[in-house]
């Protein structure tokens, strides 16, 4: 019981791309720099691009493939809800295990404090909750349910 790969792989692209749209246009307003790519970049030896990819590789396939694989059948509620749990999950690993290891401190006490934890917190929700929209009820589910309705 999983929701279709292609829709799950979408939901985390646009996630993806909204995330990364919030961090580089939103947080500034915040007052807080947030640079993933840089972070991540730093990490592989300095290259903004090779971090950029990495932060797309793990958005638009791995995030998701755990959530469709591992996690959509754990977690309650609606595809939203879950979707939405998800991002959370993300958010807490991001800011105990993460940020430290990029040397941002855990929960980035040395890159912003409150507001980048603040800001990281919205993003990851906002790419949760596509995720969990866009990718939808698991396969069949949606389909057995548009027919009993008829049924009825």
């Amino acid at each position: 019981m999983r929701p279709g790969l292609g829709r799950t792989v979408l939901g985390g692209f646009a996630g993806t791309v909204v995330m990364t749209l919030m961090m580089y246009f939103v947080s500034p307003m915040m007052g807080v720099k947030m640079d993933i790519a840089a972070s991540l970049g730093g990490m592989l030896g300095g290259s903004w691009i090779l971090g950029m990819m990495m932060h797309f590789v793990n958005g638009t396939i791995i995030f998701p493939l755990i959530y469709a694989f591992l996690l959509f059948r754990l977690l309650p509620g609606s595809p939203l809800a879950r979707g939405v749990s998800w991002g959370v999950i993300l958010w807490i690993l991001a800011q105990v295990m993460v940020m430290p290891m990029m040397g941002g401190g855990f929960f980035s006490s040395k890159m912003g404090g409150m507001m980048a934890v603040m800001g990281s917190l919205m993003g990851h929700v906002v790419y949760g909750g596509l995720l969990g929209w866009i990718a939808g009820p698991a396969e069949g589910q949606a389909a057995g349910s548009l027919s009993n309705r008829r049924a009825a």
